[in-house]
């Protein structure tokens, strides 16, 4: 198993060095000049050229991602074009926010979207699996920025049960200790920011949720369909044992196999969905500050956050393939 993990984490390297090549190339086709951007339609042609030698963007593209890379890999993102800030320190304060919206989804997604699949598998054609596939089909095929905007139109503006924006109430105030607020509000030992906190994080959690919940509900549905019909899960139930015996020790731990890896590639999607979900909620995480970045021009930013979303997107799915030798002992390592 070690050598394994070995190999998949050298295997790594060119797969984010080629992510970094896309993303340093294709940002640079998005129409506009960030020069510009920063000082104004109406500044000067001599201006403009000075700040553009100042931030090498005169030179050869390829020298251009050469330098960039060599910063990179000394941990060092750049600075912003706009506000001449670390884009690493930027980073690490919008990424926790991100982190602890992306988190709470996938909880959510998970455990919902895998229980419902498991009660229409045990209860084929029955009213409560024909109502949960179609609340599914609903709910994969409804786009995240309606959803957002009917939940908070809905439930914050009309009914006012949850705030519409932001982390915390504008007049608390949380001591930084993670970036994570659930965590700081915990290490304060203060129960009523906390629950304030997991207020702010419901809606924009249900919303991302559904990105990925529908998903799992039928697919989960479906392979344990398949696994209830094979000869060990027929010979379990001969043999007497209890039906929800059947179902968790014999059943699911097989049907999770495609499962798991669909909850591995869904990352990449609540990523992408953040963006959305970040810019309705006025959430401060990286989705708003990428959004923002974007529509300004800010290469180091879309850059950084594009490679860092990347990274962590390859690591999630490394650690699910290793997952699989824990759910399916036929798997070895060699």
């Amino acid at each position: 198993m070690g050598r394994y993990i070995a190999r998949r984490l050298l295997a790594l390297i060119p797969v984010l060095l080629g992510v970094s090549l896309l993303v340093f190339s294709l940002i640079r086709l998005i129409p506009g000049d960030p020069v510009t951007v920063m000082l104004g339609e109406r500044a000067r042609v001599e201006d403009i050229e000075r700040v553009r030698e100042e931030m090498g963007f005169n030179r050869p593209v390829y020298i251009q991602y050469l330098e960039w890379l060599s910063r990179v890999l000394r941990g060092d993102l750049g600075k912003s074009i706009i506000n001449r800030t670390p884009v690493m320190s930027e980073l690490k304060q919008r990424l926790p926010a991100t982190i602890e919206m992306v988190v709470a989804s996938m909880f959510l997604g998970v455990t919902i979207g895998i229980g419902i699949g498991i009660l229409s598998a045990i209860k084929p054609n029955s009213w409560l699996d024909i109502l949960s596939m179609f609340g599914a089909l609903v709910g994969v095929s409804m786009p995240i920025y309606w959803l957002a905007l009917v939940l908070i139109y809905a439930l914050a503006v009309n009914r006012k049960i949850f705030p519409p924006s932001a982390r915390l109430d504008v007049e608390l105030t949380v001591v930084r200790h993670t970036g994570f607020m659930l965590i700081d509000t915990l290490l304060m030992r203060d129960f009523k920011l906390f629950l304030n906190a997991v207020w702010h994080l419901i809606l924009p959690s249900i919303v991302l949720s559904t990105v990925i919940m529908p998903i799992l509900a039928r697919l989960t549905r479906s392979s344990m369909l398949e696994v209830l019909r094979q000869d060990y899960v027929r010979t379990a139930r001969a043999k007497g044992l209890r039906e929800q015996a059947v179902i968790i020790r014999h059943a699911l731990k097989n049907a999770l196999l495609p499962v798991v890896t669909v909850v591995g590639l869904q990352l990449g999607g609540l990523l992408g969905g953040a963006l959305l979900t970040e810019t309705i909620f006025s959430w401060p995480g990286m989705g708003l500050w990428t959004y923002r970045a974007i529509l300004s021009r800010d290469y180091p930013i879309v850059q950084g956050a594009v490679l860092v979303s990347a990274t962590i997107y390859v690591f999630v799915n490394l650690i699910v393939d290793i997952s699989y030798a824990y759910l399916d002992p036929r798997i070895r390592y060699q």
